[in-house]
């Protein structure tokens, strides 16, 4: 079985109140790590950001407003449109306030990638090698 899922998505930016513009979103899930989806975002072949997400808040995002910190998610109805708004905050600017950019996804393509996750990973079936990674760190590795 593939221990690995990964979904291209054209979605839109929309970054400190500008106008949203496409980008790609490259999701990609990893068994090895099996609560994060890393989504990296580029344009004209230039990364603009990459972030590693929960899984399960992702998920959660598509019912729900879910999130307090850096990053949030909240389902978004525009009439037969549903979407995903994943925002993403940044460092504080020098006179106030922080950074801010909102992705906008086509929620039924994020549910349908998460379902993949899922055949791979089922949730409440992930396991983390804590043992492993504690051996790793006490042997100075």
């Amino acid at each position: 079985m593939n221990s690995f899922v990964h979904k291209s998505l054209v979605v839109q930016m929309q970054a400190n109140g500008t106008e949203r513009f496409s980008v790609l979103a490259h999701l990609s899930y990893d068994a090895d790590d099996p609560f994060a989806v890393t989504a990296v975002f580029s344009h004209d072949g230039r990364v603009l950001a990459r972030w590693k997400l929960d899984r399960e808040m992702l998920g959660d995002g598509l019912e729900e407003p879910v999130g307090i910190g850096d990053v949030r998610f909240r389902p978004v109805s525009n009439g037969p449109w549903e979407e995903l708004c994943m925002e993403f905050y940044g460092n504080a600017h020098p006179g106030g306030g922080r950074h801010h950019a909102a992705v906008f996804a086509w929620a039924p393509a994020v549910a349908a990638f998460l379902r993949e996750t899922h055949d791979v990973v089922a949730p409440g079936e992930e396991e983390v090698g804590v043992d492993d990674f504690l051996a790793e760190v006490i042997a100075g590795g």
